[in-house]
């Protein structure tokens, strides 16, 4: 008889997303994404981060301030890496899981990409411009986006 306690696919794939954040280096928000196609095979991962030879200890993280002292200016989200990181053709109809809903940046890549499910986990900027923004784009593309229904579940894993 098979176990009846797996995971779901939400919860295995927002983990991986959540699992990816824990990369980042930002000293104040880690978000993951990651991609899954129609048929649930993960198709790649990205964090939030600077540009690959962009030294994270020669830019800024710093949120307040002029534009070029902050980490605004250099970090690309982890929506968007996800996108750059794939190297197998068509994101078409593809699923992207992500800790954090997109701004509206990651939503232009997302719709571009063909991407057309969108599982998020939190909407702490629910109410900025540019999640409206994003929100309205992704609506008008015919993107499906949800938020992640946690079971409450605990997963510990010894690294």
């Amino acid at each position: 008889m098979k176990r009846e306690d797996y995971i779901s696919w939400d919860e295995y794939f927002m983990g991986i997303s959540k699992l990816s954040g824990m990369r980042s280096k930002d000293p104040n928000t880690q978000v993951g994404a990651c991609i899954v196609s129609e048929d649930n095979k993960i198709l790649s991962m990205g964090y939030n981060g600077f540009p690959a030879g962009c030294s994270d200890d020669a830019f800024p993280w710093e949120r307040e301030g002029d534009m070029l002292h902050t980490k605004y200016a250099y970090v690309t989200h982890s929506e968007l890496n996800a996108i750059l990181n794939y190297r197998g053709g068509s994101l078409a109809g593809a699923k992207l899981y992500v800790s954090l809903f997109p701004c509206h940046e990651c939503a232009k890549a997302i719709i571009q990409a063909g991407i057309k499910t969108v599982v998020y986990e939190c909407d702490k900027y629910a109410d900025t411009p540019s999640a409206i923004a994003s929100r309205k784009m992704l609506d008008a593309a015919g993107v499906h986006c949800r938020r992640y229904q946690s079971a409450g579940r605990t997963v510990t894993l010894e690294l």
